[in-house]
């Protein structure tokens, strides 16, 4: 069986990375200065980064229009038997519900769709590995199997410069965000049942960065091989000088360096930063 891996562009993986594994992306859209983009397609995350600045209105974000799932679904099903569609969290999108109407509107192949309950780089481990998989010729039951292992040791923690992002996008509540501003601190935050809820409120961001270090140092005490990824929002030297710290650290786990895009930046915000790791 001859399988295809689709995920959205929330995974961040790099456009030479996709093509490589034969990864099939679908973008969400960020709506900003009356105009529609679809991200990592006709907006970069440099760009969109000097444009919010700009611009009076916070930009809104959308899932992908159905259709888009179903054209990309169809073109498939001429090459492949079955597809794993790979989406960010079913709590903050309705991406991945797109992608299972979808896949019930299109005959001649299977899809198997997969609910991350994470975004950014995180939910790209799952693709990577399913990617993988699929080129050595792991059928879709296999390959979820494993993703859904995978989620056993998945863990990811961020932490933004300003709550209002969130509680403006619906994200947080605004209590939550009241209670972080008028506190002045560094809250980090985690997905629990798939929503984004706080998961202590710390001073400092230096020492929030230590909490979510010490965070993963727990996790990986046993000396088996991880991978992690710090995710920055256009902190991009800081997050390099902190990779190179944790690894100095942590000789079991390999670490990578992303970033949080259009759609998720929108959320968070510039200058936010995060970590997420799982056992390999």
């Amino acid at each position: 069986m001859k399988t295809a891996v689709v995920t959205d562009s929330t995974a961040y993986i790099p456009k030479e990375v996709r093509e490589r594994l034969h990864i099939h992306m679908i973008p969400l859209q960020v709506i900003m200065g009356g105009e529609v983009y679809e991200e990592e397609v006709n907006l970069d995350t440099d760009d969109f980064y000097d444009k919010v600045k700009r611009e009076e209105k916070l930009p809104t974000t959308s899932q992908p229009p159905i259709g888009q799932f179903v054209e990309k679904f169809e073109q498939l099903a001429s090459e492949y038997d079955a597809v794993v569609s790979i989406h960010l969290s079913s709590g903050i999108s309705g991406t991945y519900q797109g992608a299972i109407s979808a896949g019930e509107m299109v005959d001649g192949i299977d899809v198997f769709a997969f609910d991350s309950e994470v975004s950014c780089h995180v939910q790209g481990f799952y693709v990577l590995e399913a990617a993988q998989m699929a080129l050595d010729g792991k059928g879709p039951d296999e390959i979820v199997a494993r993703l859904n292992e995978m989620k056993q040791s998945m863990r990811a923690y961020f932490m933004v410069d300003n709550l209002s992002h969130l509680q403006r996008g619906g994200r947080l509540s605004s209590a939550q965000a009241l209670i972080g501003s008028l506190l002045q601190v560094k809250p980090l935050l985690h997905f629990e049942d798939k929503v984004i809820v706080p998961f202590e409120k710390i001073r400092t961001r230096k020492k929030a960065m230590k909490r979510i270090a010490d965070l993963l140092g727990e996790a990986v005490a046993s000396g088996e091989p991880y991978k992690a990824v710090i995710i920055h929002a256009k902190r991009e030297e800081e997050a390099k000088a902190w990779k190179a710290e944790l690894e100095s650290q942590l000789p079991n786990v390999e670490f990578d360096l992303s970033y949080f895009g259009p759609v998720i930046g929108t959320h968070l915000g510039e200058g936010s930063l995060g970590l997420g790791w799982y056992k390999v």
